[in-house]
């Protein structure tokens, strides 16, 4: 029999009525004046409706107990971990200058949209003139002196050649001489002598492709004046300072009259940014790291977004750990978010808050996180079925904050329309009754 059988609301209500109306018969009596009267009264109808509730409740000595009730929903859930970092441009460049040159223009500002190739400054170019002129009359000079060696060598080389073909015939004709008793020994020797020196005059030069040419030391001195004039043309190209990628102009840390080499705290002159694709550079812990994947959705939200999200990914990870700092032991790795979203209220430079999405179920039967029981190794919820408790095997599946996924094991029937129990007790047994008060 169910309590709503026991304790019928029509026949509360008539035998309440009939017990406040014996109480009323009774006030031509010897009357009590006051505010005791008032409050024996009430005392009077707190025990009638405590001695009605009895009379329908019978003499039973267990007490029906009341348990909150929360019906299982079916709904997207979602496993996040919660991250924040700096947002920043796709791609960022420093632009910095060596030359010790006077800044005289800076046709940009902050703000400013900027192509790659687009001039941000101009320096004074007068000195770099100077020496880009005298490093080119240094190579132009080194160019012709090896050019009048080399044809000093070729010619050197043509005389000696020939002169070894005399020192040859004459030696020739001496041998013969002396063979034939004709020459001295003393004459084939001197012979000798001045074939070996013709022979070492040809072995002195320098040979490229079996051709004569200039020593090693005049081309050493082309190469290295040649690199001399190239640096200071392009420290010239340089006196015209341009931005290395399309993007926006987001710090301009000179002015005009400054030297471009002498930045306070060694900032750089300009900083240029994408700003098109934005990107999140986050830290996760290493506790956590191992549940981030490349490719996982992100939600985005950030003061200026106003209570809005906007949709990121997460697209690199880092290969290696490092120091969280702050005296922690515990080692972060860095990530990167990237706003896969166009046309958002996000800017670079602000710090944002970031969901990533480690799992995801669709329409998946939750209940809050509470509502779930581990005992004796099996985990299970405790569903309420005719006022009675049915303890009913689950596997779990994605957990979000507050709610997670229940997967009714061993065939049993669990849907949304069976109420479990919020707040479950081992005490609670198969069959027992109980009063549901849903949540």
């Amino acid at each position: 029999m169910s309590v709503e059988e026991k304790i019928r609301p029509e026949e509360f209500d008539k035998e309440l009525e009939r017990l406040m109306s014996e109480n009323g018969e009774k006030k031509g009596k010897k009357k009590r004046g006051g505010k005791k009267k008032k409050i024996f009264f009430a005392v009077g109808v707190i025990a009638v409706i405590g001695i009605a509730g009895l009379k329908f409740m019978g003499s039973r000595e267990t007490k029906i107990p009341m348990v909150a009730t929360v019906t299982p929903q079916y709904k997207d859930i979602r496993n996040r971990l919660s991250v924040t970092g700096p947002v920043s441009g796709t791609d960022s460049v420093d632009v910095v200058s060596r030359l010790h040159a006077e800044v005289l223009e800076i046709p940009v500002k902050e703000g400013d949209r900027v192509t790659k190739g687009q001039i941000l400054a101009v320096l004074d170019d007068t000195d770099i003139k100077k020496e880009e002129q005298i490093a080119k009359n240094d190579y132009e000079l080194a160019v012709s002196t090896f050019e009048e060696r080399d044809r000093e060598a070729k010619r050197g080389y043509e005389k000696a050649v020939q002169d070894l073909k005399t020192a040859q015939a004459n030696y020739d004709r001496t041998k013969s001489l002396y063979d034939g008793g004709s020459a001295a020994l003393v004459e084939l020797e001197r012979a000798q002598n001045e074939l070996n020196d013709a022979r070492r005059g040809t072995e002195s030069f320098t040979m490229k492709d079996g051709k004569p040419t200039a020593g090693d030391s005049y081309r050493l001195q082309i190469e290295k004046a040649k690199f001399d004039y190239e640096k200071k043309t392009e420290e010239l190209e340089d006196t015209k300072i341009k931005s290395p990628i399309d993007g926006t102009v987001v710090r301009v840390n000179t002015k005009v009259g400054r030297f471009a080499d002498q930045i306070e705290d060694n900032e750089p002159l300009f900083v240029i940014e994408n700003l098109d694709v934005l990107e999140m550079e986050i830290r996760v812990s290493e506790y956590s790291i191992g549940k981030v994947q490349v490719g996982q959705e992100a939600e985005i939200s950030a003061d200026i977004l106003d209570g809005d999200t906007v949709k990121g990914e997460v697209v690199s990870i880092s290969p290696t750990g490092e120091e969280k700092g702050g005296g922690s032991t515990e080692r972060v790795i860095p990530a990167t978010i990237r706003i896969t979203e166009d046309n958002t209220a996000l800017i670079a430079g602000i710090t944002a808050k970031a969901q990533i999405v480690l799992e995801e179920e669709k329409n998946a039967l939750s209940v809050p996180v509470s509502a779930v029981l581990e005992k004796d190794g099996e985990t299970c919820v405790q569903a309420v079925k005719e006022n009675k408790i049915m303890r009913i095997p689950v596997e779990l599946g994605v957990e979000s904050d507050v709610e997670i996924q229940i997967i009714p094991k061993d065939g049993a029937e669990l849907d949304d329309t069976v109420p479990v129990v919020l707040t479950p007790d081992e005490s609670y047994q198969d069959g027992m009754e109980v009063l549901s008060v849903a949540q």
